[in-house]
């Protein structure tokens, strides 16, 4: 047989399993429509050749039959597979596809051709990443079809030259194996990862993969004695499970090595016990799982703190299961997950899952989301960089008093989660209980914090929160308030820091922009002293819009309560809020710096006559704040 027939051979047998599949899920129209689809692609590519000798009409093959069998997709993504590079290497349009195929089966097309301009307004590679995710607005099944398509390319990619290698083999790890780790596809993410390393650093991708081998051998007859012990005690109880071992890939040891600094032997959790249940139902997968768990910790001792339930709170991506850590007969502690038959099946098969049409809904607008924050806080620059970021750091879980979770993003802050609750909320917050402790709203949370956010109506977003938040609704919400906030005309010296109602002189510099400054100030007095033309009239008057930073020094003699009366002043008859406090006394003699804020030099100083009248208060300044 020769290697056209071999070739020709593996490509029938591709299309014979595809079909066989489609046969089960459609009407004989949409089969013979799908066959259509393939005779067009086959025809199409009958001159062109891969890398490696193959018929070009293998890709799309072999493409299809990993949306059929491995993601479990229907007839028109199928039909888009076998057409996918038709208008990107054919003399073919789009048109041309609706036309035989319909709107559904070139919009899928569209999506995966690559972006073909004269200039681009990124780099190619990233808008054509901007192009796949942005089609999740209008069906995700476009994203799977060319995650389908990268997957192919990868399991073939020894053909290439290596420079075409290390190229697509970098790209698959930085954009396409986060973006299946988002959708959920773990089997997909864990191949796209190990092919990348594979191809893009063969040699040490061999010895992580010995040392593997090495270790699952030498840790064998401990681990098998531990899954031995297990499924006795579960088959003395009546529950039906099996139990494997599932030992960590070569990419994720590599990437925990890279993570921690660390060596082979000191990464964690190379190996993993997975024990797989059947139950009907939800309900009956909660309560079969607990079981599990019971009979196992009567046994086992658990590692304090290791439990983690993904069943009741998934992740993101939608993985269920039930961690933690035993320890095994020789001391050491053994990683389990406990999960149903189906939960194994929706952990592989992610976003394609079956599922209900809620959960979809919810989950594709969860992932919107995730897009909106990718686009506000990334560039070109380090736009794969925040993709790959995004997309694997898991979600953490946060809950209101009532017990309502929120899912933000690892190291979002309180004030994202006043502003996921509602924006009114965010707009207004003024601090945070973590766990019943009083605290800022800038503070980082964690998984299974118990959120309250404290309101004042008066409160405002300050310009810093920017700095303090990640999700798209904090930022944008706060971006459009600090935005839509009235604009100081001028600058201020950061010298004299004036205030309206001060003697003030205002600089004109080369770029239109005014700076102020107290008349007495030295740098307004050598600035006018040298440039005197660019001194110009200004009108600085007071305004409810604007509070000015000031900080007056108090001096006076002791005695009890006289604290205590000065901020009364401050705050209960001036109505200023005080933002720092500081107080010494020595031999008596007391002296006290305050940070307040005001609209007005006169408002100031009508605080500064009102504080001077307190009873063994002997002094009152005002100080420029540094």
């Amino acid at each position: 047989m020769t290697m056209t027939d071999m070739y020709r051979k593996k490509i029938q047998a591709d299309v014979d399993v595809i079909f066989s599949l489609l046969a089960q899920r459609v009407d004989e129209k949409q089969l013979a429509l799908a066959r259509e689809a393939y005779r067009f692609a086959e025809f199409a590519h009958r001159d062109q050749k891969r890398k490696s000798g193959e018929p070009y009409i293998s890709h799309p093959v072999a493409v299809a039959r990993i949306i059929i069998e491995e993601m479990g997709l229907g007839v028109n993504p199928v039909m888009a597979a076998f057409l996918h590079d038709t208008i990107e290497d054919c003399p073919y349009s789009i048109d041309e596809i609706r036309e035989r195929f319909g709107d559904d089966v070139a919009f899928l097309v569209g999506v995966v051709t690559k972006l073909k301009k004269e200039k681009y307004k990124h780099s190619k590679q990233v808008d054509n990443f901007r192009q796949i995710l942005s089609s999740v607005e209008y069906d995700v099944r476009a994203i799977l079809l060319k995650l389908a398509d990268r997957l192919h390319n990868m399991r073939t990619l020894s053909s290439m030259p290596s420079a075409k290698r290390m190229k697509i083999a970098s790209e698959t790890e930085y954009f396409y194996a986060p973006l299946a780790n988002r959708l959920g596809l773990y089997d997909v993410k864990s191949e796209l990862e190990n092919l990348s390393l594979r191809y893009r650093c063969p040699a040490e991708y061999q010895k992580l993969e010995k040392l593997l081998a090495d270790l699952q051998e030498a840790e064998k007859p401990t681990v098998d004695a531990f899954i031995a012990k297990a499924q006795e005690i579960l088959d003395a109880n009546g529950v039906e499970v099996r139990i494997e071992l599932r030992m960590r890939s070569p990419y994720s040891v590599w990437r925990k090595m890279q993570t921690k600094g660390c060596d082979f032997y000191h990464v964690d959790g190379k190996h993993y016990v997975r024990i797989i249940y059947k139950a009907e139902g939800t309900k009956e997968e909660k309560e079969v799982c607990m079981q599990i768990y019971s009979l196992l910790t009567e046994y086992f001792k658990e590692m304090p703190y290791s439990v983690v339930n993904y069943i009741n709170t998934p992740k993101d991506n939608g993985y269920r299961s039930f961690h933690m850590k035993l320890l095994n007969m020789r001391g050491k502690w053994e990683e389990v997950h406990i999960s149903s038959e189906r939960m194994v099946r929706n952990n592989r098969l992610g976003c394609t899952a079956e599922r209900t049409d809620e959960n979809v809904m919810e989950w594709l607008q969860n992932f919107k989301e995730v897009l909106k924050d990718i686009a506000f806080h990334s560039d070109d620059n380090d736009y794969l960089e925040y993709v790959k970021s995004t997309f694997y750091n898991d979600n953490i879980i946060a809950f209101t008093p009532n017990g309502d979770s929120v899912k933000l993003p690892k190291n979002a802050t309180a004030l994202d989660f006043a502003f996921d609750i509602h924006s009114e909320v965010g707009l207004h917050a003024v601090y945070a209980r973590v766990n019943g402790k009083l605290c800022s709203v800038k503070t980082v949370l964690h998984r299974g914090d118990c959120v309250e956010i404290g309101v004042d109506k008066d409160a405002k977003p300050e310009a810093d929160w920017l700095g303090h938040v990640l999700t798209y609704k904090a930022k944008s919400n706060i971006s459009r308030f600090l935005s839509n906030r009235p604009k100081l005309e001028y600058q201020r010296c950061q010298c004299c820091h004036p205030l309206p109602g001060d003697e003030v002189a205002g600089f004109k510099d080369a770029d239109g922009n005014i700076t102020l400054h107290k008349s007495n100030c030295p740098v307004a007095i050598k600035l006018a002293s040298q440039q005197g033309d660019s001194i110009v009239d200004v009108c600085f008057e007071e305004s409810e819009d604007f509070l000015f930073p000031v900080r007056i020094c108090i001096r006076g003699v002791d005695r009890f309560h006289l604290l205590t009366d000065v901020v009364a002043c401050i705050t209960e008859q001036q109505n200023l809020s005080i933002s720092k406090l500081v107080t010494e006394t020595k031999d008596r003699i007391v002296e006290t710096i305050v940070d307040f804020q005001v609209h007005s030099a006169k408002e100031l100083q009508h605080a500064i006559d009102s504080i001077e009248h307190i009873n063994n208060v002997d002094e009152v300044a005002r100080v420029d704040i540094e």
